[in-house]
């Protein structure tokens, strides 16, 4: 028997047991079930001391003459619960047939009952409650233009208020007159835009919103109900279907702009000439019609479709934090999302899961779904297998709002109350406007080869607008000159704004109204040179070391974190600094800088390798205490959070925090450095790239474990080679340090610059308790971060080999040299390897002349950074022998012993 999701048949036999059950809850407490079916209890015990031949056993299926108005309440539960199926939401062919089990002989009803009257109607306000009102009434609500889900929230507040505010509103839609006109001059500037483009640039790529253009109303109608409620910025993520429209008609990008981005001859100086032009963001300020001003931010955004989910909430999070000063009610964060990419991709449920977590949360997101019922060229039934695109929502509990996209009207009534919903409730929302898309996947795609049926539907369909102004037109509502009027002169301005184009050069384009990042600058080529001074006094150690060691009066500590502090004191007392203490103390010194500090990751509290402790837990009351937060709390604090077990969302999450703050310092740790695989998408298209694609800096650190310890292929290595790959242009900074001074040093460097730039930080796993990996006190009040650390343990004049190295392995040369007592050999270290230290290399160079120079890893030849040192600079390397592990097709074995031999092997050949 094969069984099918669209099949409620069950419910039939169930819903008498489902019943009784629920009466059952009602009885013990009227506040445990929902308040509809309260109301209808409360009518059923009345029938009962009414006289009615009800058994005394209660069960509510055992009430004879009752039996039939209980079926009528179900029916009008059904349609809350699953009207939705049944909902005229496709503007281009019929719904599918879902089995809703919304028929009159699913409960044991029939036409001789259409005019009975049943008391349950009367919950409906209806004062004629015959059966035909009471399904007339619920079909027109919940199976007209708009569809919705809520009965599978858990939170009787949410399902009681979307019922009821859907129920007295969604009946009749029918807003001012001066508000239809808005409508419709927003899908005439939609429409026309397109038409205009595809006249004027025939054969060019524009991703056009053809089909979908209403979702031009839903977001103006957002900003205007936004603005009534108290809104006053709005960011918003989206791919690029419909973007051009969308930053030309509802951001304000300048049409003369936009133009001249099709004509291929955008000047250097005008910001995000690094990308394609539907993949760019923008910012701006419109006024609404309540007289205020909205933010408005467009966030860049690359192909990968909902990469851009989590960092338009990261963005929206660092916003609400530091401009609105937590009031999450100020910003509001929009995801237009396409049907298939939503379905599709993992990262939007990741970044679902973020929403009510402390750390991601921004009090709530609205989803907007461009429905095109299509992905490139493969149909929805190939593209998922829930019954919608929205159907991970659930998740979450949110609400889920269908609506058809060619009633411009309804899609208005989604998006209002979807913003509603979201400033009462600060959590997420999704609408989903089902519609098309009128070409191909761009403009010079044909979709007949593979939809020959659907677009054959679509070129007979009129556009929104068409429809709207028919509809208008028809209830005399607007006279059809003033319609003719306002697209003539639309048109006329978009030739004018091109006529200019072609005539003269654009004015640069002037900055978004925030201000965080004028005070910025870009760098330079001789920035990396040397490193600006990050030391500290002793005076301010000394400071951070008291709230490092610290708790308050009758907090409950448990016993091995109180040795842990009185080894972190004695640590420092004997001048004798670990890796976890300089990671604090540069974390401490900068607050008191006034730089406030973002952590997340997994497991960062306390660290994988139990080693950061930055929080102390009371054994008996579960309560956190972090001594950095008392160094300067007014100003600045450690904000440090365990993450979900997500990369994708995460980083992404960070990176986009970061993009709103430049004076704080945002960090992200991988619990292993290969985990940094999942979110390879973030490096890729958005850390390495976004300031050459978009110019937006970002000073977003990256803490990826790494190092040889035999610990197998998945633990071994964070792909420094990846990483090196995607380096150039100075667009980030890769290290990977072997001391702790080094990490304090380049952790503070990150502020102390006067640009930003993003940092990559190999960080060690063993070394982290190796004896020999320690600083002093006079490493971090006397010294700069080193880029290249020179061997001042052998004598220059003396050395006949250098061994050029990086990170983890060089205390296992140091310990080999010692152990075969050689002091003719340099051990040399590359602490960043990007942007390489040039100058510094060519010095030791000179120095060690004469000397055989090896470079030395612990990754296979074709990994690690070898490749990259020899490609990059090949005059430098060219004589410079590589001893590595040979050419591997996985990072590392998964034996210790062979491990063992490999290392054994490897430090042997370094003093051969």
């Amino acid at each position: 028997m094969t069984f099918s999701k669209s099949d409620y048949s069950h419910l039939n036999s169930s819903d008498n047991t489902y019943i009784d059950s629920l009466y059952q809850e009602y009885k013990k407490d009227p506040n445990n079930v929902d308040e509809s079916w309260a109301q209808f209890f409360k009518g059923f015990e009345f029938a009962k001391t009414d006289g009615s031949s009800a058994s005394d056993s209660g069960d509510i299926s055992s009430v004879g003459n009752f039996q039939k108005e209980l079926n009528v309440f179900r029916i009008i539960q059904s349609f809350r619960n699953r009207g939705h199926l049944l909902s005229d939401t496709n503007p281009i062919k019929p719904r599918m047939d879902r089995h809703a089990m919304i028929e009159l002989e699913h409960y044991d009803l029939d036409e001789a009952d259409w005019d009975t009257e049943f008391q349950c109607g009367k919950f409906l306000g209806l004062e004629k409650p015959t059966l035909r009102n009471i399904w007339d009434y619920m079909h027109k609500l919940y199976c007209g233009p708009i569809g919705i889900e809520y009965t599978h929230s858990n939170n009787t507040l949410i399902r009681r208020w979307v019922r009821d505010k859907f129920e007295r509103e969604a009946r009749h839609i029918n807003y001012p007159l001066e508000k239809k006109k808005q409508i419709l001059r927003k899908l005439n500037q939609a429409n026309v835009f397109e038409n205009f483009l595809q006249a004027k640039f025939i054969g060019q790529k524009r991703f056009s919103l053809e089909g979908g253009e209403s979702a031009v109303v839903a977001i103006d109608s957002a900003i205007e109900k936004g603005a009534e409620l108290g809104v006053e910025e709005i960011v918003m993520g989206m791919a690029h279907r419909g973007r051009l429209n969308m930053l030309a008609n509802i951001f304000g990008k300048s049409y003369e702009f936009i133009f001249k981005e099709f004509e291929s001859s955008v000047d250097e100086h005008h910001e995000g000439g690094g990308d394609v032009k539907y993949h760019l963001g923008f910012s701006s300020v419109t006024e609404t019609f309540s007289g205020g001003d909205m933010k408005l931010k467009m966030m860049h955004n690359p192909s990968h479709l909902e990469a851009v989910g989590p960092v338009t909430n990261g963005y929206a999070r660092a916003q609400a934090d530091i401009q609105y000063k937590g009031d999450y009610s100020k910003i509001v964060p929009i995801i237009i999302h396409g049907d298939a990419a939503l379905a599709g991709q993992g990262v939007c449920y990741e970044n679902l899961q973020m929403a009510e977590l402390d750390a991601y949360k921004t009090g709530g997101t609205i989803h907007f779904v461009i429905n095109n019922q299509i992905g490139f060229t493969t149909d929805f039934v190939d593209g998922r297998s829930s019954h919608y695109s929205t159907s991970l929502a659930r998740t979450l509990e949110a609400p889920i709002i269908h609506v058809n996209g060619d009633d411009p009207e309804a899609v208005t009534m989604a998006m209002e109350f979807a913003i509603e919903f979201r400033q009462k409730f600060q959590t997420d929302i999704f609408v989903d406007m089902v519609c098309y898309r009128k070409h191909g996947h761009n403009e010079g795609d044909e979709p007949k080869y593979t939809q020959p049926h659907l677009y054959g539907l679509i070129k007979k369909q009129k556009n929104p607008r068409e429809i709207y102004l028919s509809r208008l037109l028809e209830k005399g509502e607007i006279e059809k000159g003033l319609a003719e009027k306002m697209q003539d002169e639309f048109k006329q301005l978009l030739s004018d704004r091109l006529n200019e184009v072609k005539q003269k050069s654009l004015p640069p384009v002037t900055k978004g109204p925030d201000k965080e990042w004028d005070d910025i600058r870009e760098s330079k080529p001789g920035d990396f040179d040397i490193s600006p001074n990050t030391a500290v006094k002793k005076e301010t150690l000394d400071k951070v070391m008291e709230a490092l060691t610290h708790y308050p009066e009758g907090f409950n500590i448990i016993k091995k974190a109180k040795k842990l502090l009185e080894t972190r004191q004695s640590k420092y007392d004997e001048n004798n600094l670990d890796w976890a203490l300089c990671e604090l103390m540069a974390y401490g010194t900068l607050l008191l800088e006034d730089v406030s500090i973002r952590f997340t990751g997994q497991d960062v509290i306390r660290g994988t390798f139990s080693h950061r402790h930055s929080k102390l837990v009371d054994e008996k009351t579960n309560e956190y205490y972090c001594g950095l937060n008392e160094l300067n709390p007014k100003v600045a604090n450690l904000h440090i959070y365990n993450s979900l077990l997500s990369e994708y969302a995460v980083l992404g999450f960070e990176y986009g925090h970061s993009l709103a703050n430049p004076n704080g310092l945002n960090i992200w740790e991988a619990q292993f450095g290969d985990f940094a695989n999942t979110a390879q998408v973030i490096f890729d298209q958005f850390i390495s790239s976004g300031e050459t694609k978009w110019g937006r800096m970002s000073n977003l650190v990256v803490l990826l474990p790494h190092g040889y310890e035999g610990q197998g292929p998945e633990h071994s290595s964070a792909r420094i080679e990846r990483f090196l790959s995607l380096a150039g242009e100075d667009n980030m900074i890769v290290a990977n340090c072997s001391t702790p001074a080094n990490m304090f040093h380049i952790l503070r460097r990150q502020q102390k610059f006067e640009f930003r730039k993003p940092l990559v930080v190999f960080t060690p796993k063993s070394l982290l308790r190796e004896p020999l990996c320690t600083s002093t006190i006079e490493d971090l009040t006397g010294n700069r971060f080193q880029e290249l650390i020179d061997d001042h343990k052998v004598e220059a004049t003396k050395v006949k080999k250098v061994l050029l190295c990086s990170g983890h392995v060089y205390y296992d040369l140091l310990k080999k040299r010692d152990e075969v007592e050689r002091d003719d050999i340099a051990i040399v270290r590359i602490e960043q390897l990007y942007p390489f230290p040039l100058k510094q290399f060519r010095d030791i160079q000179k120095k060690y002349k004469g000397a055989k120079f090896c470079w030395v890893q612990e990754e296979p030849e074709n990994m690690g950074a070898w490749s990259y040192l020899i490609s990059r600079f090949t005059q430098e390397f060219i004589d410079i022998e590589p001893i590595t592990r040979g050419i591997k097709a996985s990072p590392a074995t998964g034996y210790m012993s062979k491990h063992q031999q490999q290392q054994e092997k490897l430090l042997t050949q370094a003093f051969n």
